[in-house]
């Protein structure tokens, strides 16, 4: 299981997302476009530039005067921030003795100066190649967030946790929508193993580009299977899922069990989830996959209700591209 905290919430500073660096009052040692890479941070000890040492983050040069050093990042998806990560990775006689984080709501790319920023994350001490993870106590979306250093130094990775607010009366009732898609507030919560993909990116918008871009467990060499637990967007009645397995060839799962529950998450601890859901209805029986291929399942789904959270079972263990869940909206 993986050692982040906020691992049930949204990637939202991922760049497929849409989110991007969008200004930095200085970047002379290394862009801050580095600082939401996807990939974690690296070392190249012999790597220079025209401006010194290469670094895989986002550094400003050493200030000699008043004040401190800030980069704007403009989310793809403007969402509730619930953890932040300020990864100073590979940066030790270099990185800022402090940090802190301001959230604002702009229509524009990079925020004016009548903008209101709202503090997140108060000034806080960091230390060198480390990891700072932080929960936030705010349940307002944000379209920005403002990374201020004290007073100069390199971030390596800034990492965003949170979830996505959608507003929901712009779906009619009789409108069918993929109840988890990421822009749509859906997201997974747990996993039985993400050794080569990581469960987020199983609803994120398009097809996978590649065998990396989608869930995929390591070889279980022992008995069991693996599963992935995920919330939707918004409670509702499923009509059709599509299972993707692209770009799966010799390591897609060779079958799947969907199981379905309206789930009060208030009431659960996300932890207890993964026990919990064995016993949920069945949504799709147990059913056969084959490779680099987009399954749907229309007729195969049980009438089971209103539901808000999802168990995706395979057999017993592979890579799966995407999972579409497709439904119309439940209001009460």
């Amino acid at each position: 299981m993986s050692k982040n905290p906020f691992h049930q919430w949204l990637p939202l500073e991922h760049p497929r997302l849409g989110t991007r660096v969008v200004y930095a009052n200085d970047e002379f040692f290394a862009a801050k476009e580095r600082l939401i890479e996807p990939a974690p941070p690296v070392f190249i000890p012999d790597k220079y530039d025209d401006h010194g040492k290469w670094m895989d983050g986002w550094e400003t040069r050493r200030k000699r005067g008043p004040g401190h050093d800030f980069c704007v990042i403009r989310l793809g998806i403007p969402g509730v921030i619930r953890g932040v990560d300020i990864d100073t990775s590979h940066f030790t006689g270099n990185y800022p003795p402090a940090a802190s984080l301001d959230a604002c709501v702009s229509t524009d790319d990079v925020p004016d100066d009548s903008v209101k920023w709202v503090p997140l994350l108060p000034q806080t001490p960091l230390q060198g190649d480390a990891h700072h993870w932080h929960a936030i106590d705010n349940d307002n979306a944000c379209t920005h967030l403002r990374l201020n250093i004290f007073p100069d130094g390199g971030i390596a990775r800034l990492r965003i946790f949170g979830e996505v607010q959608p507003d929901w009366t712009q779906v009619a009732d009789d409108e069918v929508v993929d109840l988890l898609a990421v822009e749509r507030g859906g997201r997974a919560l747990a996993a039985s193993d993400e050794h080569f993909g990581s469960m987020h990116n199983l609803n994120v918008a398009g097809r996978g580009i590649n065998m990396g871009d989608g869930w995929e467990t390591a070889r279980r060499r022992g008995p069991g299977n693996d599963w992935c637990v995920l919330a939707l967007g918004h409670k509702g009645i499923i009509e059709r899922v599509e299972v993707d397995t692209a770009h799966f060839k010799g390591n897609y799962p060779d079958r799947v069990l969907l199981q379905a529950a309206n789930v009060d998450e208030a009431s659960v601890n996300v932890v207890d989830l993964p026990e919990v859901s064995k016993s949920w209805p069945s949504l799709l029986a147990e059913s056969k996959l084959h490779a680099d291929r987009q399954h749907f399942f229309e007729s195969e789904l049980a009438d089971i209700g209103p539901v808000s959270h999802v168990r995706m079972s395979i057999f017993p263990d592979g890579g799966v591209s995407r999972l579409r869940v497709y439904g119309r909206i439940a209001r009460s």
